[in-house]
């Protein structure tokens, strides 16, 4: 667990977080754990087909649209979504991909890896920081 506690807060010192399937709707968690986030100081980038703002950001349609560099990948989409999401993180030279509680893809994962990328799957970016107290 060590191990995986320093590599999350090294993932915690980067500041520049793509929300994949981030949602408007304040009860989802990809919009609280978004909003706590901001709070405690990380720049969110809300990616969203289906929405022009999310809580008054402009959301993007797609990793590829974003203009700035981003540092991790947070991913609120089914399992079986992953793998294009990858491909795109990859493209785009992104340094870290979280998928959150619930959310797996082995094939995305390990091609994730292969590229280099720090993956954390099936967990929480907010528990973990609130855990880290950072």
């Amino acid at each position: 667990m060590t191990d995986k506690k320093s590599i999350i807060k090294k993932i915690l010192n980067m500041k520049t977080i793509a929300v994949v399937g981030m949602s408007p709707r304040l009860e989802r968690p990809s919009n609280y754990v978004s909003e706590y986030m901001i709070q405690q100081g990380y720049s969110i980038i809300p990616v969203n087909p289906r929405h022009s703002k999310i809580n008054s950001k402009k959301s993007f349609k797609s990793i590829l649209d974003i203009p700035d560099l981003i540092d991790i990948v947070n991913v609120f989409r089914q399992s079986q979504y992953v793998l294009p999401i990858v491909k795109n993180a990859i493209s785009i030279n992104v340094k870290v991909l979280w998928l959150q509680d619930g959310v797996q893809n082995e094939e995305a994962e390990q091609l994730a890896r292969e590229s280099n990328l720090i993956v954390v799957s099936n967990d929480c970016l907010m528990r973990w920081h609130q855990m880290l107290n950072i």
